[in-house]
């Protein structure tokens, strides 16, 4: 006999909150129940199963609506019976609950989960559905021309298009609908202020130092969709992360300390996978690695090694998604992750762990200590990186073979960020924050004389920037 699964569930003896179970199954993937069977797989039997055969069958069409096949089978002289549940094309509600079959466990459906549910199951997505309010003032053409302009680079959009009208690029992309209203694909892509309709248009950046609690700075990205993966990179070069340099002739290339091309691809999935809403995608930055949250988890069916390998693709936001395709921001084959995994190996760099948690999909990213960067950009560049160069942290000449450099330690750069984000800081703070010394953090400001000044009294003055090397 086959092992309890999240498609199996073995029951001694009938019930009728077992309906539960079966409406579960039809509405997820459906499965099989055994009655008269215990959780050790043992036949124990079940009494008149002439009635129960005829029972059944009859509460499942009366009070689920649907047919099934039921089936009396005999071991060891012991009947027990097979309910076998299809899963169904329409969403199946018992006495007016819609019940779910996730994993091992059977789940009520309530609220956006449920509203998520019956759309899926009648063939639309949440971000196809009209905006009756929702006028053409709300769409910013400044991101229609964005979109534009990366779609004919990609080949993907015709030029001509650079001279229609935003309504007409609209219709082309299926964001206007035949009932003449803004989809609401529309408004969270290009609209001028989305966030305002839907409070999850966001993406939250924050560094950390050794735990969760321990906040140094954050950033608030809102806006269009279409832009954002763009606007959070940009922060991320001029905030967040190092970018290790090396020179290709007399040009320096600084290139992100994460293989870019794979880091967009993880952003790109959040957007068009995200939950819009719940709650904002979140990236929190820590000295040895980064996590990518999204609310939504995965697609039914898929685990974090269905990403891995060549799968199908199946966007929560379908709409979202095509437009993405058409920018060419992404694929449509389910080729994402395997594009990831190409940009890592590429760059001898450690593959991302994918995992479901929180009711999202979160991405861990390891990252490398400032020492160990120079290392690998020294072993892959040879001569063409110099021996101390990674932008963000250090104050290089504009010379091409100007090496002098200030190196600050991870420490003294948290402290510069926590300078720019409030001048007024105390040394106290600082050592709470970082979970150092007061007397620690007195020598790295005594050490960066060029980079930091203190104005006014001690207990009273401000820290001034000579040199903003958090940008």
């Amino acid at each position: 006999m086959l092992s309890e699964s999240q498609n199996i569930e073995y029951k001694e003896s009938w019930n009728d909150k077992y309906l539960q179970w079966i409406c579960g199954f039809a509405n997820a993937q459906g499965g099989r129940i055994y009655i008269g069977v215990n959780d050790e797989k043992e036949v124990v039997g079940v009494r008149d199963s002439k009635k129960l055969m005829e029972d059944i069958p009859n509460k499942i069409a009366n009070f689920l609506g649907i047919v099934e096949d039921v089936n009396l089978l005999v071991e060891d002289d012991k009947e027990y019976i097979e309910i076998v549940v299809m899963p169904s094309s329409m969403p199946i509600a018992y006495r007016g609950v819609y019940h779910y079959r996730s994993g091992s466990t059977k789940q009520e459906l309530k609220g956006l989960a449920l509203q998520q549910f019956i759309m899926r199951k009648m063939g639309h997505s949440w971000d196809d559905m009209p905006l009756p309010t929702a006028t053409l003032e709300e769409i910013d053409r400044s991101a229609i021309d964005y979109f534009l302009k990366k779609g004919i680079s990609k080949h993907r959009i015709d030029p001509s298009e650079k001279e229609s009208s935003t309504e007409d690029v609209l219709r082309n992309l299926n964001l206007i609908g035949d009932d003449g209203y803004l989809r609401t694909a529309a408004v969270l892509l290009f609209g001028k202020h989305p966030q305002r309709r839907f409070a999850g248009v966001q993406f939250k950046i924050g560094r950390f130092g050794a735990s969760e609690s321990d906040l140094i700075i954050q950033d608030v990205v809102e806006g269009n969709v279409i832009q954002m993966v763009d606007r959070v990179v940009a922060i991320l070069k001029s905030k967040y992360l190092y970018s290790p340099i090396h020179y290709e002739g007399m040009e320096r290339v600084e290139p992100l300390e994460i293989p870019e091309d794979g880091l967009r691809e993880i952003l790109y999935n959040s957007v068009c996978h995200k939950e819009y809403m719940g709650a904002p995608i979140q990236m929190q930055v820590y000295s040895d690695h980064i996590e990518i949250w999204n609310e939504g988890g995965l697609p039914e069916g898929y685990t974090a090694e269905t990403l891995m390998r060549k799968h199908s693709s199946r966007p929560r936001n379908k709409t979202i998604a095509a437009v993405m395709f058409r920018a060419g921001f992404i694929e449509t084959w389910g080729r994402g992750y395997t594009k990831v995994r190409e940009s890592f190996e590429a760059e001898d760099y450690p593959m991302p762990k994918v995992t479901e948690i929180d009711g999202g999909v979160s991405v861990w990213i390891k990252r490398y200590s400032l020492e160990e960067l120079v290392a690998r950009n020294k072993k892959r560049y040879g001569d063409k990186a110099p021996s101390t160069g990674i932008t963000d942290i250090q104050d290089v000449g504009d010379n091409v073979g100007d090496v002098s450099v200030i190196k600050l330690t991870e420490r003294q750069r948290n402290i510069c960020l926590m300078i720019r984000e409030n001048p007024y800081v105390t040394v106290k703070e600082m050592s709470v924050t970082m979970s150092v010394t007061k007397r620690t953090i007195e020598r790295d400001l005594a050490a960066m004389p060029t980079i930091v000044k203190h104005e006014g009294k001690d207990n009273a003055g401000k820290w001034v920037l000579l040199k903003d090397v958090a940008n």
